[in-house]
């Protein structure tokens, strides 16, 4: 009986030695678990933040209106550059273009546009000379186009950091429109006439920068940057020929001849 009381002592005294020591497997592994946890941990407690700052800029409920006018003139007489020469006749080109806009959110608007746009060409005389031996001669030609877009538009503004004076604003355009021209060249026998009609459709991204004046009144600049525009043409030559041209233009670069400037007034 001592001896199996001696022999019960020896193996608990084994375990107990044998739960105290911790092999390098083992080490490893509870090592490996702690490091986990740490990463786990420290990924928690940092979070990274860019802190933008942003004030509402146009609120809910305000009506949005403005327009936008351009006109453009020119006249020559005789005028010469490279291969033209004896340039000489007048032309002008003139757009007129309202807006109205609601904001039915903060910094959210929907409206719309309408535009008319009207252009005169008359030209008495041009020559064209490539050597001396060859040239080009176009007398008495007269042009005269106008047109007219519908457009619905929704912007959205964000304002500048916390400033209530300058902000910027994205805007997306989907344009409908028409529009007629007539074009003569020659006299008497040589004289000749073409009408056309045309139709236009258009979306695009269009961003701008607004700065107010006062609480009621900004100046607008935007540019067209995003848009895919197609246009069809019908064309009457003389009265007895007819013919029909079409094209697609995709514009994904920043375009410097659609840039525009206006005043806007926010009631």
């Amino acid at each position: 009986m001592n001896r199996f009381f001696v022999l019960l002592a020896l193996i608990c005294i084994a375990l107990h030695v044998r739960g105290q020591y911790t092999g390098p497997q083992e080490a490893a592994r509870e090592l490996s678990t702690a490091d986990s946890v740490a990463m786990a941990s420290a990924g928690n407690i940092e979070e990274f933040s860019r802190e933008l700052e942003s004030v509402i800029f146009v609120p809910k409920g305000q009506w949005i209106t403005g327009v936008s006018v351009s006109y453009s003139q020119s006249n020559q007489n005789k005028y010469q550059f490279l291969i033209i020469e004896n340039l000489s006749g007048e032309t002008y080109t003139f757009k007129l273009s309202p807006m109205l806009m609601f904001a039915v959110a903060n910094d959210l608007a929907l409206g719309g546009r309408f535009s008319y746009e009207r252009s005169l060409t008359k030209l008495e005389n041009a020559d064209l000379t490539l050597d001396s031996e060859t040239g080009y001669n176009v007398d008495h030609l007269y042009r005269l186009a106008h047109n007219y877009y519908g457009t619905v538009m929704m912007r959205n503004y964000f304002s500048l950091g916390r400033s209530k004076r300058f902000g910027f604003f994205n805007e997306l355009q989907l344009q409908l429109g028409g529009g007629q021209a007539k074009m003569t060249t020659g006299t008497g026998e040589t004289l000749s006439g073409n009408y056309e009609r045309n139709f236009s459709a258009s979306i695009g991204l269009t961003p701008g920068i607004c700065a107010f004046l006062n609480n009621y009144s900004a100046v607008e600049v935007n540019i067209g940057v995003l848009g895919f525009q197609y246009t069809h043409t019908r064309t009457f030559t003389d009265q007895i020929y007819e013919s029909t041209r079409s094209s697609k233009l995709a514009n994904f670069r920043i375009n410097l001849f659609s840039i525009q400037f206006g005043v806007s007034f926010y009631l």
